[in-house]
């Protein structure tokens, strides 16, 4: 099978899949979602495969939906209301944000195990990818936020399932950035190792798994995470996929000077408008901290020795 925005390839039994688009940060536009859920399919049918490795090239393992690609084409986007009657805005958020429940659902009726190895940026669709793998190993270069809700878009209940309800107020209500050791005090993550043991310590894992007979793989994983679904998570998620229409659906005065800038002046003016008052972020290299000791490096960096 030929894939043009993913890598797929096997070796010891494990299947990684890497989202490849470097140039847009692994941004998932429709062909790249719709490669990744057939290499998830080809991977669970291959009996040489045991585990799955999720993984992004470059310095990102995702950067959320691409919501770049019309602008960039001077098109309007899907999130934008404009030539669209009330019911058809509503029809297209009802259809794609209650069917993401199917896409988390589909990673979780794999028989085979995935283990996201988290390189880099991970944000909006990435962050709710990253979620949903059955386990997930972080690098101490890792970035997670939903800064999507500064432009009214929806966090995922899958965050509060996984971290409690506290920890993903803190972070959703804001869209603030936070960083791999955050990720991992508040249990969104299993393991952060440096940046250059990521995929040592996530293919030591994906062998150790491997070693295990494929019934009791397959069995363990389903009691996991059917039993979840099962205990209240499907219903969960099928709240939010209505909540989430009617996020996406609240276009307003604010939103549509957004997408304003976006069409006439380009996806970083989008970017500055919508995150320059956020700025700086608590964490990571957006932070206070980061940015002085970069000024400092800089500054450093120019003296005579």
């Amino acid at each position: 099978m030929k894939y043009e925005d993913i890598i797929y390839r096997v070796e010891d039994r494990v299947a990684t899949i890497t989202l490849n688009r470097p140039d847009r940060m692994n941004a998932i536009s429709p062909n790249l979602e719709a490669e990744l859920h057939r290499a998830f399919d080809a991977a669970d049918a291959d009996r040489a495969v045991k585990v799955i490795v999720l993984t992004g090239s470059g310095n990102a393992f995702c950067a959320g939906f691409d919501m770049g690609a019309r602008a960039r084409k001077g098109e309007a986007g899907p999130a934008d209301p404009a030539g669209k009657s009330i019911a058809e805005y509503l029809e297209f958020w009802q259809r794609n944000d209650g069917g993401r429940v199917a896409k988390w659902e589909h990673m979780w009726r794999l028989g085979k195990p995935i283990i996201a190895a988290v390189n880099g940026w991970a944000m909006g669709g990435g962050f709710w990818y990253q979620l949903a793998a059955d386990v997930t190993i972080a690098s101490d270069r890792a970035e997670f936020a939903q800064p999507e809700v500064r432009h009214i878009s929806n966090s995922s209940f899958l965050f509060a399932a996984l971290c409690g309800w506290k920890a993903a107020n803190r972070w959703a209500l804001t869209g603030d950035h936070f960083d791999a050791q955050e990720a991992l005090r508040i249990g969104m993550v299993n393991e952060v190792v440096p940046h250059e043991a990521l995929m040592e310590r996530v293919y030591a894992l994906a062998r150790r798994m491997a070693l295990v007979p494929e019934p009791a793989l397959r069995l363990n994983k389903a009691i996991t995470m059917q039993g979840i679904q099962a205990a209240g998570l499907h219903a969960g998620l099928l709240v939010e996929g209505v909540l989430g229409a009617l996020a996406h659906a609240s276009h307003d005065a604010y939103r549509e000077e957004l997408h304003v800038v976006q069409k006439t002046q380009g996806m970083k003016a989008f970017l500055d408008k919508r995150d320059g008052p956020f700025q700086p972020e608590p964490m990571g290299p957006r932070s206070a901290k980061a940015r002085a000791a970069k000024a400092q490096g800089g500054k450093d960096g120019g003296k005579k020795h």
